[in-house]
């Protein structure tokens, strides 16, 4: 099958249209994305330093409004996480860290937040999880500068889930 000339051009012309129409419907859904991802950042660090300051209700609402729009954050859930056991809703921290974990099962070999999880498990009284948590803690052999008693702090943890009080 031959196109002639004028076939041939039309083609090209249809082709280049298409491109450019993609690229320009591209560069619209990328800009409203970009002023979602800055809105998120904005309300997450707001999120951050009212926690910081010790409002946590104030924090609380502004990490929900970005958790609405990213419900599969990693730093917005372990966020949420915090803000929800200083808050004394250790039920939701646990569910908040869970979720973390899920979403990057590598923070299993995060120290810091693995003692975090073993604790707010213990404070949820889900005592299982935490056991399993802190003995994991304990068999790497963890040692972190900002916390030099963290092997004995597992202990203690590990103690006060064989004898709840």
């Amino acid at each position: 099958m031959t196109f002639t000339e004028p076939v041939r051009k039309y083609i090209l012309s249809g082709m280049v249209a298409f491109v450019v129409i993609g690229l320009i419907v591209a560069n619209v859904m990328a800009s409203k994305q970009d002023e979602e991802f800055a809105t998120n950042g904005v309300l997450y660090s707001q999120a951050v330093q009212l926690q910081t300051d010790g409002n946590y209700e104030g924090a609380w609402e502004a990490i929900s409004q970005v958790l609405k729009a990213e419900p599969n954050s990693e730093i917005a859930n372990y966020l949420a996480a915090i803000i929800s056991v200083n808050k004394g809703d250790a039920k939701q921290a646990a569910i908040y860290m869970q979720k973390t974990l899920d979403i990057n099962p590598y923070k299993a070999e995060d120290a810091m937040f693995m003692i975090q999880l073993g604790e707010v498990f213990v404070a949820a009284e889900r005592y299982e999880d935490a056991k399993t948590v802190l003995l994991k803690c304990q068999e790497s052999a963890w040692t972190l500068e900002q916390m030099p008693n963290y092997q004995e702090h597992v202990t203690s943890l590990l103690a006060q889930i064989e004898n709840p009080q």
